[in-house]
Formats: structure tokens, C-alpha cells, sequence
């Protein structure tokens, strides 16, 4: 496969998979901080759908670009800068796969607070306070690799 059309893949993914992060989160984050309790379960409805149909996609599409990259490019898997970027990929999935089980749990709860009339169970607290700490966790770690596939430091 030609490389240019690998790496056009590639940075495609990766910046779907970067604006559909940092725009759920966004809006996510601010649903959260507000008590209309419908327009909170929309916005935490719509990003459990969006991490379905954007999100996973662009992670599967990532990798596989990425090992290709590395295949057709003529790298070695030995290089650090692509074991510091698998390692960074790796750790941001480590921490999206938990924010994807928790943001389907906040959507439960807020559709039975919504259909109930009632108030949100403190667990929702909880997971607002795990889904807001893995993500800036996660963070970091894609702005990383973004340094790395661009600059591909010798260290």
C-alpha cells in the first residue's frame, strides 16, 4: 500500500479521533455543570453514540495506519519514538475503555432521573469525578503522540 495514502488515513483518523474526544468532552464537561437533568442525559446520550460511530472506529483505524506506517515507512518497531507512541496509545485506551463504561452508566442514571422526576443517585458524582480524571489523564498522552509521529525525536 502507498505510503502518502497510509499516512493520509492516518492523520484523518487522527483527527477524528482528537475532535470527537475533545468535543465530547467539551460539551460533556459542561452538560455535567448544569441541573437540567434532560438536557444533561442529550448530551451524555449523544457522546456514548458518538464514541460508538467515531471514536472506536478511528482507535482500530489508528492502530492498524499506524503498524503499516511503520511497515511501508521502512521504520523499525525498536525505535523509541514508536515504543513511547504504541506505549501512550495504549495508556490513553486504558483509559478510554473505563470512560465508555462510565458514560453509558451516567446516561443510565440520568434517564431514570429524567423518566422518574427524580435526583441523580451519588454515584453519578463518582463517575462524573473518574469520567473528569481519566480524561485528563488520556489527554495529555494523544498530544504526546501527536509530538511524536510529527517530530520523531532520537532519544
Amino acid at each position: 500500500m502507498d505510503y502518502q495514502f497510509l499516512k493520509l488515513i492516518h492523520i484523518i483518523s487522527a483527527t477524528v479521533l482528537f475532535g470527537t474526544g475533545i468535543g465530547s468532552a467539551f460539551y460533556m464537561l459542561l452538560a455535567n455543570r448544569q441541573s437540567n437533568l434532560p438536557a444533561r442525559y442529550f448530551v451524555v446520550k449523544t457522546v456514548v453514540i458518538a464514541d460508538w460511530l467515531f471514536t472506536a472506529p478511528a482507535i482500530l483505524i489508528q492502530f492498524i495506519s499506524g503498524l503499516l506506517l511503520v511497515i511501508t515507512g521502512g521504520y523499525e518497531f525498536s525505535e523509541n519514538w514508536i515504543l513511547l507512541a504504541l506505549f501512550l496509545f495504549f495508556f490513553a485506551g486504558a483509559c478510554w475503555l473505563p470512560v465508555v463504561w462510565i458514560q453509558i452508566r451516567m446516561r443510565n442514571q440520568l434517564k431514570t432521573a429524567v423518566d422518574d422526576n427524580a435526583d441523580l443517585p451519588p454515584s453519578y458524582s463518582k463517575f462524573d469525578f473518574w469520567w473528569v480524571l481519566l480524561g485528563s489523564l488520556a489527554f495529555p498522552a494523544m498530544i504526546l503522540i501527536f509530538y511524536l509521529m510529527i517530530m520523531k525525536p532520537e532519544f
